[in-house]
């Protein structure tokens, strides 16, 4: 499945949320699956958390 598939999969998923559970539990499914997308490139080695904090640890310890 390529991205533009699994992209519009996605969207008639949330799309259909919408309509049967309101905009609330949509974005509550629309997080969880962000969530479950960030652990598991994590877990693959695709994703580095060190730029997000490990950058303003660095910044902080160097001397002025």
């Amino acid at each position: 499945m390529n991205q533009t598939m699994f992209g519009t999969a996605v969207g008639l998923l949330l799309g259909t949320i919408v309509i049967f559970a309101g905009f609330g539990p949509m974005l509550i499914v629309a997080l969880f699956g962000l969530g479950g997308w960030a652990v598991t490139k994590f877990l693959a080695g695709e994703l580095d958390l060190n730029r997000f904090g490990g950058g303003l640890s660095q910044q902080r310890r160097s001397p002025r």
